[in-house]
């Protein structure tokens, strides 16, 4: 294992061209697309994706024009305009929904409280709910502020000179062993010492990077790949306990059913003892589906279609065209899952805008397909609205 002094230079400022660890200024001066570009899951997986996400200016708005101001526009400016407009409405999102601004206040009490002198074993947390519904994107959206935050209020570099990243996301597959687990983690840092080593040794180096980088936040994402019952599962879960103990970090874990699977029962046996200590240190965190069973739940569901609408680029957009006329076709077709609403929109937006309609009506989204498991319920919902048992619209609109 690599110690000392050697141990840490990788993360130290550097001009060097023969550090491809080290990220220079000079990468971060990119444009608007650039900083916006591959920020899916596998780039976020080391710290230059993670940068770009985390200081990813706001996407232009493309400007609104009417029809016969696109009628005006040449083929070339025409194109450009559609271009921009096809990225805007692909990322429409995150939206503040009231389960988001929940979830990141109840984030911001554990990372505060969990300042601690390193003595102490700090909380872990489990973000716990269907799919669907935003885990992520709400968890990644809390992490961007945070990394933010700390940056502001310390600086990008230790007062060691290391580069400092308040913020670790790692994502487990069904055949994450301790080993994989601990190399994901120096993979993000971009550790030299990635390639060869037992899980011991990935893991003191990992210890390592997160001291030297006064990492604060460690994210586990997908946690539900993780087979808990079989010898994996057990090893890394004992791993997760080692973490709380010696890493001065908040354990963020994110995964759907983590309770169904044990995360939080106690038992008789070793396996289960395992399972509920790791349970008794971690606070759960859920996220549910919209509902308009209240008028407080019907407001919140219009209030989120009236964002949507106010972000939409189309032509023949009017007010309540989105909030009012599909209001009810939206919740079938979404069954309340704000991941399920924000792809229904997407595509056909994309439609519209394709095609020349320039607006959403019942008869585009009747040509849109979405994700199967709404598919599903879609008609069922339908009826409910038809012979008026449910109703999305609350009786005083919001503003």
């Amino acid at each position: 294992m690599t110690t000392g002094t050697a141990s840490k230079s990788w993360t130290r400022k550097s001009t060097s061209t023969q550090q491809p660890w080290t990220t220079s200024m000079t990468d971060r001066k990119r444009s608007d697309d650039d900083l916006h570009a591959k920020l899916d899951h596998l780039t976020l997986s080391r710290k230059e994706g993670f940068r770009r996400l985390a200081d990813a200016p706001s996407r232009p708005r493309p400007d609104h024009l009417t029809r016969r101001q696109l009628s005006l526009l040449g083929e070339k400016a025409l194109a450009d305009h559609n271009r921009r407009r096809r990225k805007w409405h692909a990322n429409l999102g995150p939206l503040r929904t009231p389960q988001m601004k929940a979830l990141h206040e109840d984030l911001w009490d554990i990372v505060d409280s969990n300042e601690q002198d390193s003595d102490k074993v700090k909380g872990s947390i489990a973000i716990d709910a269907f799919p669907g519904l935003g885990k992520t994107t709400a968890a990644l959206a809390f992490a961007k502020r945070l990394h933010r935050r700390v940056i502001e209020e310390e600086g990008e570099h230790t007062d060691q000179g290391h580069e400092r990243w308040p913020v670790c996301r790692v994502g487990l597959t069904s055949n994450t062993s301790m080993r994989d687990f601990n190399r994901a983690i120096l993979e993000f840092y971009g550790h030299p010492g990635r390639f060869r080593g037992t899980a011991t040794d990935f893991g003191f180096r990992a210890l390592d990077c997160v001291l030297s980088c006064e990492t604060t936040l460690l994210i586990v994402d997908d946690l539900h790949f993780l087979r808990w019952r079989n010898r994996t599962g057990i090893e890394v879960s004992n791993h997760f306990k080692y973490i709380a103990n010696e890493f001065p970090v908040t354990l963020l874990m994110i995964g759907v059913g983590l309770q169904a699977r044990g995360l939080f029962d106690e038992g008789d046996s070793y396996e289960d003892a395992v399972l509920a200590q790791t349970g008794r240190r971690t606070t759960r965190l859920g996220m549910k589906p919209f509902t308009i069973g209240t008028e407080e739940g019907r407001a919140n569901w219009r209030n989120t279609l009236l964002a949507i609408e106010k972000r939409v680029i189309l032509a023949d957009k009017y007010p309540g065209m989105i909030a009012d006329d599909l209001s009810d076709e939206l919740f079938a077709r979404s069954t309340g899952h704000i991941g399920s609403l924000m792809t229904l929109i997407n595509r056909a937006c994309q439609r519209a805008v394709r095609t020349g309609t320039e607006r959403l009506d019942l008869e585009l989204l009747s040509k849109v397909k979405n994700d199967a498991a709404s598919e599903k319920g879609r008609e069922e919902l339908r009826q409910a609205f038809a012979a008026g048992r449910l109703v999305s619209r609350p009786k005083k609109k919001a503003a």
